[in-house]
């Protein structure tokens, strides 16, 4: 099972080689024809996201795939009633009843079943970050323009009014010239312990959970808590910041950053994830643009949130709102849009529903086969900032782009 698995892994990482004629051709959807979807990975950030897409017109979640039968008993409550059910997932892209697939792995699966998506002619929805590794970038930007389909990635915050509205006006220079760019993802929370729910794992094929990661003994507490570990995640900059970070590239239209200085600590994780839990990276960018990151998980100040510092302004923004903040003897006035009720830079908020007009925007694109908010190249994108971040922390605390294997510069916008 182990070889078979890494088989159908390598089949699937591999680059696009075949042409664009032997392609499956995308389909073109009236506003009235059912969109059946499957969903792959069904976990708690899978099944977050299907509450809100069984709510949109016209689509059906029919087929419901992972490695392990406890999620598939959770998600079933949230497909249709006769939803397939299965741990293949070549199975269910074979499937031609099938339109289109949402991605819910752990983060090394998301780009070789993108792939694999794509090439068997089904519309994406994939969970950020879209690569594992920077390597996998340029098969992927090859798969956006040979394959026609629609992918969107799971960065919503492009779709959110507010921060729509606040690149509006940072791109129409209502703050002067960005010079500097906060970000952070701070959370205190106890996720340190090695609690082990009393749950049945018997059902777990884990051969294809690791996919193409390194041989190795089943472990319940890897796999339940993946992002922290190299295999299978990046820690905080993949999970955390690649949110911002878009969000950053997508309103000052950069595509990575030239350098990269990290650092990282294990404050209350020692011996038990691999990956940091308090980070913080400083990226230049072209244009002599700073942007600077802290996440950790024992102090929640600040929060979640973005800060945009132009010559004139600031504009902060988070997931429930914005605000102009003027310099002294600015002429900018202060305004805000607060949408969402609670604390500001909290991680989540009431309004917008972030994961609605996302999804929302994906299936409007799969009728009317235009670009979605969050492309591929997007995706690629803020993905190797975070993997630019992780190499310069693991590898004496500086990385420059110039130096490591990466995708192409992406030449539409982002």
């Amino acid at each position: 099972m182990l070889e078979t698995s890494r088989r159908e892994f390598l089949q699937a990482a591999g680059v696009l080689a075949a042409s664009s004629a032997l392609l499956t051709p995308a389909r073109a959807f009236a506003a009235n024809d059912t969109i059946n979807v499957a969903c792959i990975g069904v976990g708690g950030r899978c099944r977050k996201l299907m509450e809100s897409l069984r709510t949109i017109p016209g689509v059906k979640i029919t087929t419901l795939c992972d490695v392990w039968d406890h999620p598939l008993g959770l998600a079933k409550p949230l497909a249709e009633e006769n939803a397939k059910i299965s741990k293949d997932w070549q199975e269910v892209l074979d499937d031609k009843e099938i339109d289109a697939v949402v991605i819910g792995t752990p983060d090394h699966w998301h780009a070789p079943l993108t792939l694999a998506a794509c090439e068997a002619g089904k519309d994406v929805y994939v969970e950020k970050p879209l690569t594992h590794d920077l390597s996998e970038g340029a098969a992927l930007l090859k798969a956006a323009a040979d394959s026609k389909q629609i992918v969107q990635v799971g960065m919503q915050q492009r779709s959110m009014p507010h921060i729509i509205e606040a690149r509006d006006l940072i791109q129409a220079g209502h703050i002067g010239r960005v010079v500097r760019v906060h970000l952070s993802w701070n959370r205190n929370q106890d996720r340190f312990k090695r609690n082990i729910p009393p749950l049945d794992f018997k059902s777990v094929e884990w051969e294809k959970f690791l996919g193409n990661a390194a041989e190795q003994p089943f472990d319940e507490y890897r796999m339940l808590n993946w992002r922290w570990f190299w295999d299978f995640g990046g820690g905080i900059f993949t999970d955390l910041m690649v949110h911002w970070i878009d969000v950053a590239h997508w309103i000052l239209n950069v595509d990575h950053p030239e350098q990269a200085v990290s650092i990282g600590q294990h404050i209350n994780a020692e011996g038990l994830w691999e990956t940091p839990d308090a980070v913080q990276t400083l990226l230049t960018y072209p244009g002599n643009i700073q942007m600077h990151f802290e996440g950790m998980f024992s102090n929640a100040r600040n929060g979640s949130r973005i800060e945009f510092q132009g010559t004139e302004a600031s504009i902060h923004i988070d997931r429930g709102g914005y605000q102009v903040i003027p310099e002294r003897k600015s002429k900018v006035p202060a305004s805000e849009l607060i949408l969402g009720t609670g604390p500001r830079g909290a991680d989540f908020y009431d309004k917008p529903d972030g994961e609605l007009v996302h999804l929302t925007n994906w299936v409007d694109c799969i009728r009317t086969r235009k670009q979605p908010t969050a492309p591929i190249e997007a995706g690629v994108s803020a993905a190797s900032a975070a993997h630019l971040a992780n190499i310069a922390m693991r590898e004496g605390g500086s990385a420059a782009w110039s130096d490591h294997i990466n995708p192409p510069s992406n030449s539409r916008k982002i």
